[in-house]
């Protein structure tokens, strides 16, 4: 599995391919005590699946099932991605989350992610709002926004990133392990504000000042208004 946008959109995926139905995996990762026993909560448990291929039986239990995902979780988060997450100054949790909103910015071209995420880094490490778009269509519950307007904008959710500051209290997606390590290994720059570029490349331009940004956010809700993007 891979780039799932949610608990129950992950269930259903995978209960395609073994005997355990969807419902019943998503109670088996809802259950109190493997969030206690694991330190997650319904918010942050996206956290502990690592997008990947993994060979089972079709009939594996639902203890097999937890136990598969908290060892590949530990592989995972070997040591020397654990070290820089401590040098970036986040959790592991942290890192996922970030990189969760990291991959819904940027679903086409991976190879913007660590300059988008050196961007959010920025914006944390300034005490800054992180006003990341994805946090808003998540918050309003549509991910098929093509545009966000002010209306959205006002959605009060605790992960509408434009009203709350920091980091929302869960991933938005389950986020690519080569987005997770696009975060740990991300580019160092003196962006803060970036905007998706007048045409259909999917890439953006990226600004160091509000002025400069809203030189390119005019250009682009202009070409927005002709191209008919609602």
């Amino acid at each position: 599995f891979n780039n799932q946008d949610s608990l129950e959109e992950f269930s259903g995926r995978i209960s395609q391919q073994i005997e355990i139905d969807s419902i019943t995996i998503l109670n088996t990762f809802k259950d109190t005590l493997f969030l206690e026993k694991n330190k997650l909560t319904n918010a942050s448990v996206l956290e502990i699946l690592i997008p990947n291929t993994y060979e089972v039986y079709s009939n594996i239990t639902e203890l097999e099932l937890l136990d598969l995902f908290r060892r590949h979780y530990k592989i995972f988060w070997n040591s020397t991605r654990i070290k820089k997450a401590k040098n970036i100054g986040l959790t592991q949790s942290e890192v996922t989350i970030l990189a969760s909103i990291v991959q819904m910015e940027q679903q086409l071209k991976f190879n913007e992610h660590s300059k988008i995420a050196g961007l959010y880094i920025n914006r944390l490490k300034s005490n800054m709002k992180l006003q990341a778009d994805p946090t808003v269509k998540y918050a309003v519950g549509d991910f098929t926004l093509r545009r966000i307007l002010k209306k959205h904008l006002k959605t009060e959710s605790p992960y509408n990133t434009y009203l709350h500051g920091g980091l929302p209290p869960g991933p938005i997606s389950i986020p690519e392990l080569q987005t997770i390590d696009a975060v740990l290994n991300y580019e160092s720059h003196d962006y803060f504000y970036m905007c998706a570029k007048p045409e259909y490349t999917g890439y953006h331009n990226f600004s160091k000042t509000w002025d400069q940004h809203n030189v390119y956010s005019n250009a682009y809700h202009k070409w927005s208004d002709q191209q008919n993007i609602r």
